[in-house]
């Protein structure tokens, strides 16, 4: 592919705004930003007309898009509808999220995400799995069948796979044995704590033993309350530990999203927690076992329960800049903040030279307008950029 230009825009590269500025692309990488009128004759342009560039977003949590669910077919197909998907909303890396099943099934996804990553590694950039060592006392939709302890054999395996693999595993603290969670952590796998009923003793001797973060913050977790912290207290309580948060106004208040961002700053990042639901016309799914109705926005059991979300990483920045949040701050919860709890901020979730050119384009109304997927340009409205 011919080198070429993206100029006529607002680039927001993760640490400044740049306004008269062209954005180079070669191959599926960066290759500078110049100020426009130094552009090279020898590089195609693509006139953005005015719209915003962003790093493409990062996902850590996407159980499912576009009529198909991760847990139901483990496969590359799956695999290649999700991207697709996510492109539409300026998703351009993910972690599949696999709940709580069978040691088989866990087995089986390490493998795919693997292989599949050896021809797209910076589209779904490793595993996360979401159980089965939870709490039952907080399990949500999670099928209680497979919630269990972990055997050692299988924390063994998971950290053999490392980040070639699994990512990011999510665990309740107090149900697995500190040992455990420090072998994962030497493994370089990101060990989130979620969907447990831990104390704060317990919830801060996890952290020390190698907990990096809290999965979907204020959700399946023990409270903060005055007379006992919990879970989230243990998460504001320390500076080091990144924190998810499912900005649709179902899971998390909004209000709360902006509290939760006073308290943890660059350390609180978005996720979707994502379902069959988004990017589809589906009126109902299963998940753990249960059926789950899409309804106003929500997804629901029929018993209440929350199971997953609609929501897309755009919604979510719109969410966030609707209650104060800087733009550019919404933007960096959506790329630079996951990029860094995962450790890939060294070529993804900054517009800079070297780095993958995965690129989210959007327009004033926070609509997504295009995207550059690994280098390749695709428009997302036809009335725009030519």
């Amino acid at each position: 592919m011919r080198p070429y230009a993206l100029t006529n825009c607002v680039l927001h590269t993760g640490e400044q705004d740049l306004v008269d500025h062209a954005l180079l692309i070669e191959g599926d990488r960066i290759l500078d930003i110049l100020p426009s009128w130094d552009l090279p004759d020898s590089f195609g342009v693509i006139d953005l007309q005015g719209d915003h560039v962003s790093p493409g977003f990062v996902d850590l949590q996407l159980n499912g898009c576009g009529r198909v669910m991760f847990n139901d077919e483990i496969t590359a197909k799956t695999l290649e509808i999700m991207h697709t998907t996510n492109l539409k909303s300026g998703t351009t890396s993910y972690l599949p999220t696999l709940i709580t099943t069978s040691d088989t099934d866990m087995l089986r996804a390490m493998e795919l995400v693997r292989d599949y990553r050896k021809f797209r590694p910076h589209n779904v950039l490793g595993l996360h799995l979401e159980g089965p060592y939870l709490n039952p006392k907080r399990k949500g939709i999670h099928n209680e069948r497979y919630i269990r302890r972990p055997e050692p054999a299988m924390i063994q395996q998971i950290a053999a796979a490392g980040r070639n693999s699994v990512l990011l595993l999510t665990l309740a603290p107090e149900i697995v044995e500190l040992d455990d969670i420090l072998t994962l952590a030497d493994a370089g796998i990101l060990v989130s704590a979620g969907h447990s009923d831990a104390t704060y003793e317990q919830a801060i001797a996890g952290f020390d033993a190698g907990v990096g973060m809290v999965t979907h913050l204020f959700n399946a977790m023990s409270p903060w309350l005055g007379r006992s912290p919990g879970l989230v207290g243990a998460a504001f309580d320390r500076d080091d530990v990144y924190a998810g948060i499912i900005a649709d106004g179902h899971h998390t208040h909004l209000r709360s999203i902006a509290l939760a961002h006073r308290m943890k700053g660059e350390k609180l990042l978005i996720v979707t927690d994502a379902t069959p639901p988004v990017g589809t016309q589906m009126d109902s799914f299963r998940i753990g076992g249960q059926v789950v109705f899409y309804r106003e926005g929500k997804c629901v059991s029929a018993e209440g329960t929350l199971g997953g979300s609609a929501l897309t990483m755009i919604e979510a920045i719109r969410n966030c800049v609707s209650i104060g949040l800087p733009l550019d701050e919404a933007l960096r919860m959506a790329s630079a903040y996951p990029a860094a709890a995962i450790a890939v901020n060294d070529r993804l979730g900054y517009l800079a030279p070297g780095y993958v050119a995965n690129l989210a384009m959007f327009n004033n109304a926070l609509e997504i307008t295009g995207v550059c997927d690994r280098g390749e340009y695709q428009i997302l409205n036809s009335d725009r950029h030519t």
